[in-house]
């Protein structure tokens, strides 16, 4: 591998002003070769901002960049390019009707001959040692489309480590990667910074931050509110610079839990696991964590109650009424509602406006002889905005325009809008900040002591024992154990998601 050209960037006094938003406010950032540099702050803080910025994307109102001594007022994405910038971004930025050699060398393929054909050999040859340094487990012929999401966010490292990057800016690298592609990752950081890259890391899984970065740089509305040194980034730390005050405890007691379940599942079968049937129960009341590996079929399970996805058998009872929801709309009707993992494909029009978002699940509500009355969903999405702490100017502007915590408040808004008997949370805080992670929290215990049955899948294992009752564990489509409160710990969910059993105290 060649040597890495040093490397010096600076910005100084960056602003962005949007219409009657101050996305930017004189920040100043110094990244030199060889360091990773972790840049933390809540949704909206600016950090995407300054990374469009980096990327030549966007133009700041003012400032300068200083790269290697070089002024410039601003990059384009060809000099962002030049300079040795590659990106590693959170929404995955895959064609999956390509093989993967073919999106590693998109727009920079290999060619052979006075023909200038492409070289599919060449290329599929540079691509395996990438992949085989992420420790992906597919290879440079395999079809995009069979890749899961983890796999996925994996080909993404692989492809920016293609560009021969002086700077790797990682956006949520780890948000759908088990813990072993996560330790995978870091490995991975260690390496560049060996060899001299820069990493930017951003992310809002805390312990990661502080197992890798050198530094850590805050932003909060838009200012730089600081730098924590290698031995001052901690978690409490990060947090109390991030939002300016010590968060509580991830746990809340239930006001009041059934011994009645309010959704029973039992010997249900998926269809990418259909010899595995699952069973388990959901009180009244209760914040229930599903955890599991990558593969474990926990997204699979919930999309076929919701009746997305398709079961091939056993059954589905809502209190206590049998449920075959053979669409969403069944299950919706049943008062059985899906927040989804990726709340951008499935989980939004992003380009319709908020309040279209909120109402669109309920629409029939707003109509009246085939007429849709825009005055009354206003009124519902203002009620949603205001409870939720919407961060939005008008419910009218596109749901593109949010940042991702407030997007996932938006898909809340549109189940809550209506009148839950079970909500299914998938992943419910991936790429969210810890203070709207907080706000999300304390929504789904409200939503609990209402006497909502709540689900939660999530992979972050800080997450599921923080937050849940009780834990239900899957491998391979089947339930291997179940821990009451007493007794979470890492190793007990760990030891039941790769299949053994554990020892009664």
């Amino acid at each position: 591998m060649s040597a890495v050209q040093r490397l010096d960037l600076r910005l100084e006094g960056v602003t962005k002003v949007y219409p009657g938003v101050v996305a930017l406010n004189d920040v100043s950032l110094q990244i030199k070769a060889g360091e990773v540099v972790g840049l933390l702050g809540e949704n909206g803080a600016g950090k995407s901002t300054l990374m469009k910025i980096l990327g030549g994307l966007i133009a700041p109102t003012s400032g300068r960049i200083m790269l290697d001594g070089q002024e410039y007022l601003r990059f384009d994405v060809q000099q962002s390019q030049q300079a040795g910038i590659a990106f590693v971004h959170q929404e995955l930025n895959v064609f999956d009707n390509m093989d993967v050699a073919a999106n590693i060398f998109l727009g920079r393929e290999k060619v052979r001959g006075p023909l200038r054909l492409t070289d599919l050999k060449r290329m599929n040859e540079l691509t395996q040692p990438l992949l085989d340094r992420v420790g992906a487990r597919f290879h440079s012929d395999t079809s995009v489309s069979t890749l899961s999401l983890a796999e996925c966010q994996l080909l993404e490292i692989a492809k920016a480590l293609s560009m021969n990057a002086r700077l790797v800016i990682m956006d949520e690298p780890t948000s759908s990667l088990t813990l072993s592609e996560t330790n995978m990752l870091l490995k991975v950081i260690a390496d560049l910074k060996a060899q001299g890259i820069a990493v930017v890391y951003i992310s809002h899984r805390l312990g990661e931050v502080e197992e890798c970065v050198d530094r850590a740089v805050v932003l909060r509305d838009g200012h730089n509110v600081g730098t924590l040194e290698r031995e001052d980034v901690t978690h409490d730390a990060m947090i109390h610079m991030m939002i300016g005050r010590d968060l509580k405890a991830l746990y809340t007691p239930p006001a009041q839990m059934s011994s009645k379940p309010i959704l029973s599942v039992r010997n249900f079968c998926i269809k990418s696991k259909p010899d595995r049937p699952a069973s388990f129960d959901l009180m009244a009341g209760e914040i229930l964590g599903v955890a599991g590996l990558i593969g474990a079929g926990r997204t699979e399970l919930a999309e076929a109650i919701f009746g997305v996805g398709q079961k091939l058998g056993g059954e589905v009872l809502i209190d206590g009424q049998h449920l075959n929801a053979k669409s969403p709309a069944d299950a919706i009707a049943a008062g059985l509602y899906l927040v989804p993992e990726d709340r951008k494909r499935a989980g939004l029009i992003l380009d319709f406006p908020t309040v279209e978002n909120i109402t669109m699940a309920s629409l029939s509500a707003f109509t009246s002889h085939g007429l849709v009355s825009q005055k009354r969903q206003i009124e519902v999405a203002e009620v949603q905005r205001s409870s939720l702490s919407i961060k939005t100017h008008d419910v009218c502007r596109a749901a593109n325009e949010m940042s991702g915590g407030n997007q996932q408040k938006v898909v809340l808004a549109k189940w809550l809008s209506m009148d839950p008997k079970v909500i299914i949370f998938d992943e419910p805080t991936r790429g969210i900040d810890v203070g709207a992670k907080a706000e999300i929290y304390s929504l789904m215990r409200s939503l609990a002591d209402r006497g909502v049955g709540v689900m939660m899948i999530s992979s972050d294992m800080e997450e599921v024992i923080g937050v849940s009752d009780r834990i239900v564990v899957m491998k391979d489509g089947v339930i291997t154990g179940e821990l009451p409160r007493l007794k979470f710990s890492e190793s007990s969910v760990l030891n039941l998601a790769v299949g053994r059993v554990l020892e009664e105290a």
